[in-house]
């Protein structure tokens, strides 16, 4: 691959991790123990049982977008490493090369096609 193309890919996983960073911003406050983890923020709707079930529902939906986004940015913070060690698009299953139109669809990838398409 050439540098362009790393380069290109950076350029995008830092802007997607700036969009995650923003949405988990809107729902959740950053932990002090760790940068990368966040705790989702309770929202309190009122004292009736109907304002307790949404608060409770909400939470919980919340909680759950919380932990997929992490995980998302935890994926491009892996990437971004990879393209500092020099060893950005190589599949950790066979050690062969990402296919490139992959890494424009999904940057963060780890793995090529044939490896992705064995674990389904």
């Amino acid at each position: 691959m050439d540098k362009q193309f790393i380069e290109e890919r950076k350029k995008d996983l830092l802007q997607r991790k700036e969009n995650l960073l923003r949405q988990l911003g809107s729902f959740a406050k950053k932990s002090q123990a760790n940068e990368d983890d966040y705790n989702t923020k309770w929202t309190d709707f009122g004292e009736k049982d109907d304002d307790n079930i949404s608060e409770v529902e909400v939470f919980e939906r919340d909680l759950n977008l919380e932990e997929t986004l992490e995980v998302s940015i935890d994926k491009i913070n892996k990437a971004l490493k990879k393209i500092e060690e020099g060893k950005y698009g190589i599949c950790e299953k066979c050690g062969g090369l990402i296919e490139e139109g992959r890494l424009k669809v999904f940057p963060s990838a780890n793995a090529c096609m044939k490896c992705k398409k064995a674990n389904l």
